[in-house]
């Protein structure tokens, strides 16, 4: 039994009358109703952390020594998954200067093939070398104008291909000021989930827009509210499946706050912008995540 699930029964236990004090603590000796409850919470939100980098449009061949040094220093870091989200350009030499380590796409298309210039396939960047593609990022839900339907499509191509998509949701600041931020988000969520994934397949990232350069913060408040609204959501389309689909925080997170956020409820990892691009910044989160 995991330290967090037996404090927690223990508490259950004592807040019950249920069990023999020790000077080592309680030792539970009678079958008590919500126990099974307490021990099914616990382990659906026992999921290993996943921090995942985004180096969005940055990065050439000169970087590749930093992607040996974030594959390198994060292998020695146990029970937490680490990736790097590179531009298309650098996923098959990232791939060769990584070994073992995943590596990831930014984008894709829902096509295997066809008249679309410009885009590429599931099936090309998992030829390339990528095991995980993010989807439906903020940044492309804007400049692109992508839609929830869209990046639906997208994140089902993707795991027929074999890749984990991580779909990324949001809301910006007018939409938060208007009182519409977990309405927005959760609306994002259930039009962009794909038809059929389990937690292997699927991982969901929370990107605050409001709270991404503008000089505004997401206190550990808005994010744990909003991650639970997510979970909610996901439970509800997806039965006991959305238990196990991570929810990462993608709100600038960086290692003077990455302790903070990866220990609030339903936080199962990070997406990480500018501060995964050196190892130096990117190792520190990794390692929050376990600390």
């Amino acid at each position: 039994m995991g330290k967090h699930l037996h404090l927690k029964l223990l508490s259950a236990l004592e807040a019950d009358g249920l069990g023999i004090k020790h000077s080592q603590g309680w030792y539970p000796f009678i079958a008590f109703a919500n126990a099974p409850e307490i021990i099914e919470s616990e382990t659906k939100m026992a999921l290993k952390k996943l921090i995942a980098g985004n180096w969005k449009m940055n990065g050439s061949r000169a970087a590749l020594a930093e992607v040996t040094a974030i594959s390198v220093a994060a292998s020695a870091i146990g029970h937490v998954e680490s990736a790097l989200a590179v531009p298309a350009t650098l996923i098959a030499p990232a791939f060769a200067a990584a070994p073992g380590f995943s590596i990831g796409a930014q984008d894709c298309h829902w096509n295997d093939a066809g008249a679309h210039t410009g885009c590429l396939s599931p099936g090309m960047i998992k030829e390339a070398g990528a095991s995980f593609v993010i989807v439906g990022h903020s940044e492309r839900r804007t400049d692109n104008h992508e839609t929830s339907a869209e990046v639906a499509k997208k994140a089902d191509a993707a795991i027929q291909a074999g890749l984990l998509a991580i779909v990324c949701v949001g809301e910006t600041d007018a939409e938060r000021d208007a009182g519409k931020a977990v309405a927005i988000v959760t609306g994002q969520v259930r039009d962009s989930l794909p038809g059929s994934a389990n937690g292997d397949q699927l991982a969901i990232a929370y990107e605050p827009v409001w709270a991404i350069g503008t000089g505004r913060t997401a206190s550990a408040a808005d994010v744990a509210e909003m991650h639970g609204a997510i979970r909610s959501e996901l439970v509800q389309q997806m039965g006991d499946v959305g238990h196990k689909v991570r929810i990462l925080y993608g709100g600038s997170v960086k290692a003077s706050n990455a302790a903070e956020l990866l220990h609030i409820p339903d936080v199962d990892g990070a997406l990480v912008g500018g501060a995964s691009l050196k190892a130096d910044d990117f190792i520190p989160i990794i390692k929050a995540a376990i600390a």
